[in-house]
Parts: C-alpha cells; structure tokens; sequence
C-alpha cells in the first residue's frame, strides 16, 4: 500500500519532490526497497503534520504538501486541487479537500470525518459526528461532506504548526487539523470529485482490495 501511495503522488503535476516521513524502522525499509527517498523522523509526535514539520525544517520548499500513505486510491488530479489556491491566494496558509459523501453509511461511520464550511470555502468545522445535525435519518438536500486526510501548507505556518498548543477539539476528536481552528487559523477546504477511501480497519482494507481487483479487470474505479 505504501508504495502504491507513492507512486500515485508521484504523478501529481505541482509536486517537485516526495519524501515518506517515519519513525518505524520497518516503513523506512520498505520504503527503501522501491527507491522511496525516506526520512527517520522523532518518535514522540503528535501527529503526522508535527512528523512533516520535523523534516520541513530542513527542506527548503515555499508549500508542504502532507499525504497520508493510508490512502491508497489518492488521486493525483485532487493533490493539484488543493495546492492552487495556495498559489493564487497568498494569504491562505493551509489548505485541504472534501468530498460529497454519496453512501449514507459514512455519514454515521466514526472513521470518515465530515466537514461544514462557509460561504467562503473556510472551514467552520470538523468531527467525526454527522455534521450538520439533522433529525431525519436521511441525507439532507446540500449533501454532506467527508474531508480528505491531505493538507497543503505554507512552510513558515507549518513549523509554527508544531508550536501551538493542543486543545480540547483536537483531542477529543484525535483531528490535527482542528489545532489550527482552535488556535485562529483559517483552513481553506475545496471540494473534489475524486474518491478517496482511508484505510483504518481490516474491514476498510478489504474494501480497497476488492476495488483493486475490479480495477485489474477493467472495470472503471470513480475514486
């Protein structure tokens, strides 16, 4: 899965570089015998944007862009998505994606987090809770949206990132991303049509194995 994520970021149009970032010994070997370049990172961070903000510091990139290797069908299309309003809006410092959730199952689902944003694309908020509340058991008419695990941020903000405090959303939710909403910081969430399915449970990697295998027969894969 590691290197199937890898080469699936590799083909995205506005990365210049790929790193993995990890403090186990077996990822780093792994990822050393596809030809990955890899970072051996600190142990004891917090989160995965503390582990790409340690090897941050030593490159000299203007945007970091943060990809989870537990999602096996990013789509290279979706990287670019986030990336450009950080080139067209200099003022925005962090960026991420969303998704229409279009299986009602998900919305109930712990492990798929949901977002609501503003009129402005900002977002208001993010939890593993359906959001926005409704009290019908159905879908409602604007749809929900799932967030997708990937950040785009400006390198100074990124290693300012690590120094802010961690707060009670962030760790009740156990959501990074909500560091920066609770500290003042404005995340700016596009949405994308590609599908992305996270890889959190032996359920989730059966799911995505069985894509695959479609996928080899020549079946069509939306996500």
């Amino acid at each position: 899965m590691l290197q199937h994520v890898y080469e699936r970021v590799s083909l995205a149009r506005y990365l210049t570089s790929t790193i993995i970032a990890t403090d186990d010994e077996r990822i780093y070997r792994n990822a050393r015998s596809f030809g990955a370049p890899v970072r051996m990172t600190r142990p004891d961070h917090a989160s995965g944007t503390d582990r790409v903000a340690e090897v941050a510091s030593t490159e000299a990139a203007e945007m970091v862009v943060n990809i989870q290797a537990d999602e096996p069908l990013i789509d290279p299309d979706a990287i670019d998505a986030a990336i450009l309003p950080m080139v067209h809006e200099t003022e925005l410092r962090m960026c991420t994606l969303k998704k229409r959730i279009e299986d009602f199952r998900e919305i109930q689902d712990a492990n798929v987090v949901k977002v609501v944003t503003d009129r402005s694309g900002d977002a208001i908020y993010f939890s593993r809770c359906p959001i926005p509340f409704h009290p019908e058991p159905r879908p409602l008419a604007n749809g929900y949206y799932k967030h997708i695990g990937l950040y785009v941020y400006r390198r100074d903000f990124l290693l300012a990132y690590s120094t802010l405090p961690i707060g009670p959303l962030e760790q009740a939710e156990r959501l990074e991303q909500l560091r920066a909403l609770e500290n003042g910081c404005r995340i700016r969430v596009v949405e994308t049509d590609c599908e992305s399915f996270g890889v959190d449970t032996p359920q989730d990697l059966e799911r995505v194995s069985k894509l695959f295998e479609f996928s080899v027969e020549g079946v069509k894969i939306d996500g």
